[in-house]
């Protein structure tokens, strides 16, 4: 919802940020807000409050906020939704409709409820989408207690904003016994001084392998790397505090996954990489607070893939109901799995709306957030941007010029009103409806080319299966046999992932190039890009299945944004010579000549050899997709030259931060053959070993023990932290 008025502008003594700080919520008059600002900077230069202002100045100086804005709202049996406080400034924007947001359509009749929305930043950009408002991530505790009803908002620029509920849950709890502006000030400054100085700054390969990884000790040095100083040869450092003159004495406790730390005398343990474990102290209160590491896009808050899936699979498994048809909706006929519907709805931008008559509003939310990563699978964006996990019936008109929104409702009277919205997924029944109003898209090109139509039959919709019903009993079994939610959510990235370059080669098929594949095939050292299909009658029969979806997909936000951002991971890819996803897909899938397979083991040996290279292929061997196998079947080839190539390959693997995981889940087989190999390797007097013990069981790289040169130096950080050409 976009601003109609100026932005209120407060300096750096308010918020530490002395820029412009206006929300995209339509505003209040310009003579109310600044009243508004008067008001509060009269109430900023009371003795009471200096104490806290000239705290809050000195932190904001030494670090950036994590948290923004902290708001209040309570419910008035005369006024209604009112905004009790701003802190530690107004925003710019309608009050009233801030307070709405915070205090959900029948809120009085629970005890207590989350809801999640977000707010557009104006006058600046994001790092990550150049061109694009910041997000202001908002979390709202909502609280019944005494006939009064309180809700208490944090506003954050951070996804996992999940992490602040236990702080909000105690906040609110201490604002009902004092509530006034001295309690939001020591809220903010308690938020705003957790530390979070040593979480580690990962590479975007890097962050790619940590979030398709399961391994707890995937880049665990680099928490290592992020400490204030590490050990001298006696095991022992010292630090001077920012005080001055305390000293901190640290110890590495154990190898492996027993690796501890003593610091001042404390024992602590990197339990998991892929958090990093920080506190919050309020009111004496020390919380522990778990910061994901490796957070995808379209990630939001802790919401649950599986409770989705299950939502709309269960009723759909027991008594299956047929959908009207439609080319982007129905991609296998009037069955299509509910939740395959959803994800065609999602990625054709329909208008969406998630319905929860009488559940908590941060139920329906959770849903309509996990509908954004449902379509993204950490590869798509622009979908969180546009949704509104939790609206009312007030704001329908706003809503309805938003093109392809995601909306979570609890208004029964959305469902009797199919021109608001093309696809109601309904909470309580578990059913998804598809409008009636919705009409067929245009034929185009794709579709002709294939000899399709918008207004097809059943008979041709059976004709050419998309197999995504079979996915979904992948994803229905994983579910019933309890793998979690990591499994779920790399599969769905595998689905969107394979989606995605099916419509590169969809695209090169009908248009004749792709704004999806961006290289110069003529510069590669071996021909060939894209997905890969055993043969010609699989590759027409998915483009043939998915050309209507594909269609629908072409120029969506998520399309735009991905052809952007397809420029701009080309440019941060260290090998362009060849496409490393497509030569390993041609292991994976074809049947190779010997002569084949050694062009690509030999060029794999050759160009892939530094930390950043390294990274670049482990990106396109994720465990759920077998990890190294496909490399590692090269030990048994029968050319020797390429057996040791291959050695040398796994060598170089085994001795890289993240590497060393996907070289210890070779299976004992492989194992052995590597060990051999070594061994005549050495024989032959071509190599100079490293990790001679290698993946026998026993040996170095069976644990988690960093492997080191002859020196003792472990072997990735000799070129620094970054590999060789680091700093």
């Amino acid at each position: 919802m976009e601003a109609t008025d100026d932005d209120t502008l407060y300096d750096l003594e308010s918020n530490g940020r002395g820029s412009e700080s206006g929300i995209s919520m339509p505003t209040s008059t310009s003579e109310e807000s600044s009243a508004q600002r008067t008001s509060y900077q009269s109430q900023q230069s009371q003795q009471s409050h200096q104490s806290q202002q000239s705290q809050r100045s000195n932190m904001e100086l030494q670090q950036p906020l994590h948290v923004d804005y902290i708001l209040v709202a309570e419910f008035s049996i005369d006024k209604g939704p009112t905004m009790e406080y701003q802190y530690p400034a107004p925003i710019s924007g309608d009050e009233h409709m801030l307070a709405e947001l915070m205090l959900p359509d029948q809120t009085h009749r629970r005890n207590q409820d989350w809801t999640i929305f977000f707010l557009h930043k104006e006058e600046e950009e994001t790092e990550d989408d150049p061109g694009q408002q910041p997000l202001i991530y908002v979390l709202n505790l909502v609280n019944t207690k005494r006939a009064k009803v309180k809700a208490m908002a944090i506003c954050t620029r951070h996804s996992f904003l999940h992490i602040y509920k236990p702080i909000l849950l105690l906040a609110l709890e201490e604002y009902f016994k004092k509530p006034t502006q001295e309690t939001l000030a020591e809220i903010f400054v308690a938020v705003n001084t957790m530390d979070m100085s040593c979480v580690p700054h990962l590479s975007v390969f890097e962050r790619q392998i940590l979030a398709t990884s399961e391994n707890k000790e995937m880049f665990i040095e680099k928490f290592e790397e992020m400490m204030p100083a590490a050990p001298d040869a006696a095991g022992e450092q010292a630090v001077m505090t920012p005080e001055g003159g305390t000293r901190t004495t640290y110890f590495e406790i154990g190898p492996g996954n027993q690796r501890n730390k003593l610091i001042n005398g404390k024992l602590g343990k990197i339990r998991d990489s892929h958090e990093y474990e920080t506190s919050v102290t309020y009111k004496g209160v020390k919380i522990p607070i778990k910061v994901p590491v490796a957070v995808m896009p379209e990630t939001v808050g802790d919401f649950s893939l599986i409770q989705l899936i299950t939502t709309f699979s269960t009723p759909h498994s027991q008594n299956p109901q047929p959908f009207p048809l439609h080319p982007h909706l129905t991609t296998n006929g009037p069955y299509t799995h509910p939740v395959i519907v959803l994800v065609n709805a999602l990625l054709t931008q329909k208008r969406i709306v998630f319905l929860g008559h009488g559940r908590p509003s941060g139920e329906v939310a959770n849903h309509v957030l996990a509908a954004c990563y449902l379509a993204s699978g950490g590869v798509l964006k622009g979908f969180t941007r546009h949704a509104f996990p939790y609206t009312d019936i007030s704001k329908i008109e706003e809503l309805l010029y938003v093109n392809g929104f995601i909306a979570g409702v609890i208004n029964p009277m959305f469902a009797n009103q199919a021109r608001w919205w093309d696809v109601l997924c309904d909470i309580d029944t578990g059913r998804i409806r598809i409008s009636p109003e919705l009409k067929p898209p245009p034929l185009t090109d794709g579709l002709s080319f294939f000899n399709l139509n918008p207004n097809m039959g059943v008979a041709d919709y059976v004709k050419h299966d998309t197999m995504d019903n079979a996915f979904m009993e992948d994803i229905s079994h994983c579910i019933s046999s309890r793998f979690g939610e990591w499994a779920v959510r790399a599969r769905w990235r595998d689905w969107v992932l394979r989606f995605t370059r099916m419509a590169t080669a969809f695209e090169e098929a009908v248009y004749g190039a792709s704004a999806l594949w961006i290289g110069h095939e003529e510069n590669h050292v071996i021909k060939g890009h894209g997905y890969v299909w055993a043969d010609e009658a699989l590759k027409t029969r998915d483009l043939t299945a998915n050309a209507a979806r594909i269609e629908g997909w072409r120029g969506t936000r998520s399309y735009l944004t991905l052809v952007q951002e397809s420029a701009q991971l080309y440019q941060a890819k260290p090998i362009k010579i060849v496409d490393l996803h497509h030569q390993i897909d041609r292991l994976r899938v074809l049947r190779l000549s010997h002569e084949d397979s050694e062009k690509i083991y030999m060029v794999l040996k050759h160009y892939v050899d530094d930390y950043e290279e390294i990274n670049q292929l482990l990106c396109v061997i994720p465990e759920t997709q077998n990890g190294i196998f496909p490399i590692a079947f090269g030990l048994f080839h029968p050319n020797q030259k390429v057996r040791f190539a291959v050695v040398e390959l796994l060598e170089k693997i085994s001795t890289h931060m993240a590497g060393r995981h996907f070289f210890n889940n070779m299976n004992r087989f492989q194992r052995l053959a590597y060990i051999r190999l070594k061994q005549e390797r050495e024989n032959s007097g071509g190599f100079s070993p490293v990790a001679t013990e290698a993946a026998n069981g026993v040996g170095s790289f069976s644990t988690t023990t960093t492997p080191t040169t002859a020196a003792g130096v472990p072997r990735f950080a000799a070129f620094g932290p970054t590999g060789r050409g680091g700093p």
